[in-house]
């Protein structure tokens, strides 16, 4: 737990200065680092953050963010001795991001301000200082500890050190490539439903209906249906599809757009309400259901294709790269992705999955299954099985890069620790009295009486 609260340095600090339902704001200082002050407002905001976000703490919850703060602190004189620099556009972007993550949290850019009882910009001002000094102390830590490199020889100590009965079990894990086609709807079936999307319109504008009733009734958008359709975006969150945007940030408030198709399906969309690239829409999505004649015909190309596995003419990597309509393949590659990258266990698997490895050995390949995925899409997907490991207890052999990862992170926790111990004498360093029950705070209470002295 030390690790993950001192070593890792989270943003957690620079998340509480956005602000939450109903904090108590105290403004005692408890700390004082150099010319760098901790506010008991600033850890009691954070643990309140963590917990909201569902994180497992400590006990000693309070005392580890406080060390971490104490941490960040002198990691950002240094930064700043150092002449390290951060470039203010990663801050905003930074702060732009956590807005959109909060705005989704609460429906709306409309709600957050509600519930934190200040603007965007007032958010976004509060956080400012917190995020850039985040981000300094990360680049000084990284400064720190990028040249440390672990060897196989430490690796081995490392691993020699656990107790036998400490070793984890692990659970059989699985690296499984897939080819997957989406097939297109027919053209009949397009154009009805754009028909019948345009009629909706006709009637919404002429109030013969009202868009809330059509996305009650028609949309088959689960993620927003609860809030009438309604979706905070942002001009350049890339993780919008860019004709629906584009088409939302043309119209006016109030106007309802054409029919736009996107790759999810048709959408009428209205704005509601823009504030340079930040909008509120809403949304009616509908999609051109796909037939079985679709399927058969994607399956027939993807029996193809696994004819030419087999056969050795093609190699799957580059098969998928070809013929793979799944998305993330073009970022992490051909294989599903896991908690541990490549490898996953039974119960990260789609469960349309699980039943084809029953009937697969290593090496091979399935025959191609037709499945439907979480947004309702009607898909075609081949699987190829490349490793499957068996239940067993940690050990080098199968787990050596895991051990490696682990020992590594253990050498660069070691090795900011012994930095932050020839250090913390070099600063002023005052904490408050009530922090002697922290039992990892004794180093910088020693600096403190330095200080003192």
């Amino acid at each position: 737990m030390k690790k993950a609260f001192l070593f890792l340095l989270s943003t957690v600090l620079a998340a509480g200065a956005f602000a939450q339902p109903k904090k108590q704001v105290a403004d005692r200082v408890i700390a004082v680092v150099g010319d760098r002050i901790v506010l008991e407002s600033d850890v009691k905001n954070a643990l309140a953050d963590a917990l909201r976000q569902g994180q497992q703490l400590p006990e000693n919850a309070e005392c580890a963010i406080m060390e971490q703060a104490l941490v960040s602190k002198i990691l950002v004189l240094q930064a700043e001795r150092d002449s390290l620099k951060v470039d203010e556009s990663d801050v905003e972007s930074e702060l732009d991001q956590r807005i959109r993550y909060f705005v989704r949290q609460y429906g709306s850019q409309d709600e957050l301000e509600r519930i934190a009882g200040k603007t965007i910009y007032q958010i976004k001002d509060d956080a400012r200082e917190a995020v850039r000094e985040t981000k300094l102390a990360q680049q000084m830590q990284r400064k720190i500890v990028d040249n440390v490199r672990i060897t196989p020889t430490e690796v081995n100590a490392y691993f020699n050190r656990i107790p036998a009965d400490s070793l984890p079990l692990f659970e059989s894990e699985l690296e499984i490539g897939q080819i997957v086609i989406y097939p297109k709807p027919s053209k009949d079936l397009e154009a009805y439903v754009m028909s019948e999307m345009n009629n909706f319109k006709r009637q919404i504008e002429s109030k013969q209906i009202t868009f809330e009733e059509v996305v009650r009734q028609k949309s088959e958008d689960p993620g927003s249906k609860d809030r009438g359709g309604q979706y905070q975006i942002n001009r350049t969150d890339k993780s919008w599809d860019p004709a629906f945007v584009a088409a939302a940030f043309r119209l006016k408030e109030g106007e309802i757009s054409n029919v736009v198709r996107s790759k999810f399906g048709f959408h009428l969309i209205q704005l509601l309400q823009r504030n340079g690239d930040d909008a509120l829409v809403r949304h009616i999505l509908m999609k051109a259901p796909v037939t079985n004649e679709e399927i058969n015909s994607a399956t027939r190309k993807l029996d193809s294709v696994r004819s030419r596995l087999v056969a050795g003419t093609i190699d799957f990597a580059t098969a998928a790269g070809r013929y793979s309509d799944d998305e993330t393949s073009k970022f992490t590659g051909p294989f599903i992705q896991g908690r541990n990258g490549n490898f996953v266990t039974i119960d990260e698997l789609e469960k349309d999955i699980v039943p084809q490895l029953a009937r697969m050995r290593v090496g091979d390949l399935s025959q191609p299954f037709a499945f439907t995925n979480e947004r309702g899409d009607k898909g075609v997907r081949i699987i190829y099985l490349k490793t499957r490991t068996e239940p067993h207890r940690m050990n080098l052999k199968d787990d050596f890069n895991r051990i490696s990862t682990a020992a590594l992170e253990e050498k660069k926790m070691q090795t900011l620790d012994k930095w932050l111990n020839s250090h913390i004498a070099d600063h002023y360093i005052m904490l408050d009295p009530d922090l002697n029950h922290c039992g990892q705070l004794q180093r910088w209470t020693a600096g403190a009486h330095t200080a003192a002295r």
